[in-house]
């Protein structure tokens, strides 16, 4: 049994207080985001203050990536120096080559003899069809919207609609971008960033109440709890449409040191949260993907039960940032676009 330390975890949970419950209370990480008020999209980078362990698990059928097969354990290259989030579909890959571009003028990337090439895998999802003006012309703005986000990377950034999340929707809320952190009882910091544009319902039927409540800390999202009674209508079928407009996109971060392998378990782990958060989750037009990150900074090394305890808190922190991000966001300024939660159900 893993004895817990009750002082690392009560510093912890002031420390995550004060950086209001983000992925940056994981040591070495900042987060930036840019946006397109009229395009109704953005971008959002993670950036690591030193290379970090990464991997990937991909359960949906519908995912977009870059430079995800070199994150699969037995790849040579085991580090990066950041990864992206970005709206746009396939136009928002570009995002990641902005990233690169602010990096390689910082110095950062991975040596090859006397040049440095920056590692930015990053995942997108689709936000085409929200309601913005998608008229791109001959040069799409990701690649400008990923220099901004990786420029503006920062401890404390925005949640709700703000970068990759500002153009995301749900089945039948405005979606978002969601953080939040917790400790493992023997004192390793994890945290987790996501942008929710889900196929399916992050609350239960027709009422606000979030399918993550089980998981919720201090009021997080509203403190609402389970429903009661029951809704009859808390398990009826119900998705954004019959095409492939949806993604939920996250990474997930410790200062734990894991190896590769470890780091995709801790991956894989992961989507135990979003299924929690989301019905449905992993289908066949969603792009389910999580990043997982390990940056080793922790002062001992985890055992196989801490490791065990990292992608379990994982999946907590997922499923409260997923809520946390339907919670925290505005809606779309567009004609017909879709409420936000506390739109449809504050002052009920």
């Amino acid at each position: 049994m893993v004895e817990a330390n009750p002082v690392a975890l009560a510093l912890f949970r002031w420390d995550a207080a004060r950086l209001k419950n983000l992925i940056t209370s994981v040591p070495g990480l900042r987060v930036g985001h840019a946006h397109d008020e009229r395009l109704g999209s953005g971008v959002t980078a993670l950036i690591f203050e030193a290379p970090a362990i990464a991997s990937i698990a991909v359960h949906g059928g519908a995912p977009g990536l870059r430079d995800a097969a070199l994150l699969e354990p037995g790849m040579t290259v085991e580090r990066v120096d950041a990864l992206v989030l970005s709206g746009g579909s396939v136009y928002g890959l570009d995002s990641m080559g902005g990233v690169a571009a602010f990096l390689c003028e910082s110095g950062r990337g991975y040596a090859v003899r006397d040049i440095k090439v920056p590692i930015v895998p990053g995942a997108i999802l689709f936000d085409l069809l929200n309601g913005g003006d998608k008229s791109f012309g001959r040069e799409p703005v990701y690649w400008h919207l990923g220099y901004r986000a990786a420029a503006s990377a920062a401890v404390e950034f925005a949640l709700g609609s703000a970068g990759a999340g500002f153009g995301a929707t749900i089945a039948d809320l405005k979606g978002g971008l969601g953080s939040a952190c917790d400790a493992t009882s023997s004192g390793f910091r994890v945290g987790v960033l996501v942008a929710v544009n889900a196929l399916g319902r992050a609350t239960i039927g027709e009422g606000p109440h979030f399918w993550a409540a089980p998981y919720e800390q201090n009021g997080e999202f509203g403190g609402l709890g389970w429903p009661a009674p029951w809704p009859a209508d808390a398990l009826d079928f119900r998705i954004k449409g019959d095409a492939a407009e949806n993604t939920t996109i996250a990474i997930v971060a410790t200062d734990a040191a894991l190896a590769k392998p470890e780091a995709k378990r801790v991956a894989i782990m992961a989507h135990d949260g979003m299924a929690r958060a989301l019905r449905p989750s992993h289908a066949c037009f969603d792009g389910d993907t999580i990043f997982s990150a390990a940056t080793g900074t922790a002062k001992k090394l985890p055992s196989i039960g801490d490791r065990i305890e990292i992608g379990m808190a994982a999946a907590d922190c997922l499923a409260r940032a997923i809520a946390r991000a339907v919670y925290e966001a505005e809606p779309l300024p567009f004609p017909g676009a879709l409420p936000s939660w506390r739109g449809k159900f504050e002052g009920r």
